[in-house]
């Protein structure tokens, strides 16, 4: 197709201001009427016809294979994110659309002329500058902000549908892969395990986030796109997200440096909170305590040391226990110790813990001395959404060490009434995500660490495995094989009994 020149752009009326998103008018052309056979002494009048029709030039350039909404808006060109359009033939993103602007360049050096306002979804044609409203665009805006009525919602979980990619391929919607960019795993696993917690995934689909802080807002959209049944790939990329984390948290997540899941999931949900509006001081004040937030009483005893009559020193509990109860969000477990010592035979066996013996520590009787105290826990409260972290890894000398312990467990019916005060009836909960590490060594001998997350497909009844962009089935009864980090664990009520 011919490139156009920039007078000729200027003729076809396009808009005048550099920058303005809804600057000039939509182009118009002038067709010359046919003289009628009774006036063929009159001059042929030019009739002005309705601006070009949403389906007439360029749509066919649209190449969606090449689109990807899912990077910072930001212009390619001067790295603005004030007024940024994407151009519809090549993908790339850049500022404005007036006669001075990235775009309008765009349009005339590249000969690509079909643009989309990342703010507003409307959709232009550059450099003549009109607006198409052909409906043959809803696919393009839906993948750019996907929306979903309350009752699509709430099907997500018994939903069985299959979707498909603009290649034909099909996908689950829910269990997608991730770009792992550089090193930013950590991130993905944690995103994808709270993506599958309802009461948060339902409440950042459907609530507008407008006027609220950008966190909760690019959060929100990755979780959407994360289940949209419309998408042309079978992937997103975090990169938008990861992007705003990275400068919010001053550089302590970033995409080029591997983190820990849980030190990313804390601080996640924390500013997620208060992002929503929550107290730090009162108690489920937003859907992340709503969800995630449950009681500890916290009962601790000072050892002091004190020499007996033979003035030998020993440590003996002071009589005075303080108590308190103190909110939490994550339940912390202890991995037993590893072998110091191991012979051959011992090294090709790797240590199994059922989860119930780690949980003990919750149960109010089992101490733990740590710190110059004897402490002992039991959960007061628990909340809809329980999260166990396994804590595998130490720093010991500055170096960092792993517990590859196996912590052993069932995924269903999981009994925390032993661990509860005042409990008087099993309190079950069924797991919704687990969270693997496993430590690799790369061909330079250096130790690397890898996160999968395991997701339920609660309309299946199966299991999904994770890790970046491959996604995987696996056995139920290969859950606890993986070295578990993180447990999200979702209760519910036992049947109730039949009526007699």
């Amino acid at each position: 197709m011919a490139k156009r020149t920039a007078a000729a752009a200027e003729a076809a009326g396009s808009p005048d201001g550099p920058d303005a998103p809804d600057a000039g008018t939509p182009a118009k052309r002038v067709r010359i009427e046919e003289p009628d056979a009774s006036s063929d002494d009159e001059e042929p009048a030019p009739v002005e016809e309705a601006p070009l029709a949403s389906g007439d030039m360029y749509l066919e350039t649209i190449d969606r294979s090449r689109l990807d909404f899912d990077f910072e808006k930001v212009c390619s060109v001067s790295l603005s994110n004030v007024n940024v359009y994407a151009c519809l033939v090549c993908g790339k993103y850049f500022q404005g659309r007036g006669k001075v602007s990235h775009a309008y360049f765009h349009s005339l050096d590249e000969d690509h002329h079909v643009y989309i306002n990342l703010q507003t979804l409307k959709v232009y044609v550059l450099p003549e500058g009109y607006e198409v409203t052909s409906g043959t665009l809803d696919d393009i805006k839906y993948i750019v902000n996907p929306t979903y009525t309350r009752a699509q919602v709430q099907a997500l979980d018994r939903s069985e549908t299959l979707s498909h990619d603009i290649q034909h391929k099909p996908y689950r919607p829910g269990f997608i892969g991730m770009n792992n960019i550089k090193q930013n795993d950590y991130l993905n696993v944690v995103v994808q395990a709270l993506a599958h917690v309802a009461a948060v995934r339902n409440y950042f689909i459907l609530e507008p986030f407008e006027g609220r802080p950008e966190l909760a807002g690019l959060f929100s959209v990755l979780v959407r796109k994360i289940w949209n049944p419309r998408a042309f790939k079978t992937h997103v990329s975090p990169h938008e997200l990861l992007q705003h984390v990275s400068s919010l948290s001053k550089k302590r997540f970033r995409l080029t440096e591997q983190a820990d899941p849980f030190d990313f999931m804390n601080w996640l949900l924390n500013n997620l909170h208060v992002a929503l509006g929550g107290s730090r001081s009162k108690m489920r004040t937003s859907i992340i305590h709503r969800a995630f937030q449950g009681k500890l009483r916290v009962e601790a005893q000072k050892i002091t040391p004190r020499a007996d009559a033979g003035d030998r020193l020993r440590f003996e509990a002071d009589m005075l226990i303080d108590v308190q109860d103190v909110p939490f969000m994550f339940l912390a477990l202890d991995l037993p110790p590893a072998p110091l010592f191991q012979d051959d035979i011992e090294k090709s066996v790797i240590p199994q813990v059922p989860l119930t013996s780690l949980l003990a520590k919750y149960d109010g009787v089992t101490t733990q001395e740590l710190a110059g105290h004897r402490r002992r826990y039991q959960i007061l409260e628990l909340p809809p959404y329980l999260i166990l972290h396994v804590k595998r890894m130490t720093k010991v000398n500055f170096a960092e060490e792993v517990n590859h312990t196996i912590v052993t467990f069932q995924p269903v019916a999981l009994d925390m009434a032993p661990y509860t005060a005042r409990a008087t009836e099993p309190v079950l909960y069924d797991l919704v995500a687990n969270i693997t590490h496993e430590s690799v060594f790369t061909p330079q001998g250096q130790e690397k660490h890898v996160y999968r997350v395991q997701l339920r497909d609660k309309a299946r009844d199966e299991w999904l495995q994770i890790q970046d962009l491959y996604v995987e089935e696996i056995r139920r009864e290969m859950l606890f094989l993986g070295e578990s980090t993180i447990q999200i664990w979702e209760r519910h009520r036992p049947p109730r009994p039949a009526a007699t």
